[in-house]
Formats: structure tokens, C-alpha cells, sequence
């Protein structure tokens, strides 16, 4: 048995995308609030009983956020193309330097139009 243990944050980000459906709107700039979650896994730790501090986990997401909260994404260094897939992937890289055998999943969602984008180990 392992533990998953997750954390939570939004961001409110702009952007804009080039598809091959619903063109003029996903060229124009737009904004979405992003629902993103990092969960970790692994067996608690002797001597604290935690797989992570989770004070510690919330100060490296903080710092992740502030990359990402009011910004336009399409601006930002190392995204790519602003879709939950490389948002995702974003945080993943972010979060893999600090917990890189403990990384389990990273989930980012847009609630208001139902869409959600897991990547996991």
C-alpha cells in the first residue's frame, strides 16, 4: 500500500489558441480560471509520518501560481501553446525538480466548461 496525498490551487490566466474548430473566438484573447492539483505518493516517513510536509509543498506550488496567476500564457517562458495538456506538463517539470520519486499525477481543470487534463506517472 502507498499514500496520495494532493494539493490544490486555481489561477485565473488568459490566453489564446490556434484550432481548427471555433477559430475566431480561440484567437482572441480570453481568460479561463484553472483548477490544478499535484498529488504525491509513497509511504510516510519514521520519524514525521508524513510522505511530504505539506507546508512545504504549498510554498513550491505559491511560488508555481505566481508564474501563472493573472499572466498572460501564451507569454510564458517554457508553456508553449496554452492547452490543459502543456499547462499540465508545466507543472509537472516545476514540481519534478523538488518531489521527483514522489510525483504521482498533476490534474488541471477548467470547471465553468467541464474540462480536465491528467497526466500521470
Amino acid at each position: 500500500m502507498k499514500y496520495e496525498l494532493s494539493q490544490r490551487f486555481y489561477f485565473e490566466a488568459a490566453h489564446t489558441l490556434r484550432r481548427t474548430v471555433d477559430v475566431e473566438p480561440s484567437l482572441r484573447i480570453h481568460g479561463h480560471t484553472y483548477i490544478a492539483e499535484v498529488t504525491l505518493a509513497g509511504q510516510p516517513a519514521a520519524d514525521s509520518g508524513m510522505v511530504v510536509d505539506l507546508g512545504h509543498l504549498r510554498r513550491a506550488i505559491e511560488t508555481l501560481r505566481l508564474e501563472l496567476d493573472h499572466r498572460l500564457l501564451d507569454e510564458v517562458h517554457g508553456l508553449g501553446p496554452a492547452t490543459l495538456e502543456n499547462l499540465c506538463a508545466y507543472i509537472w517539470r516545476a514540481m519534478e525538480l523538488l518531489y521527483s520519486s514522489k510525483l504521482a499525477r498533476v490534474e488541471v481543470r477548467r470547471e465553468a466548461s467541464g474540462d480536465a487534463c491528467r497526466l500521470v506517472r
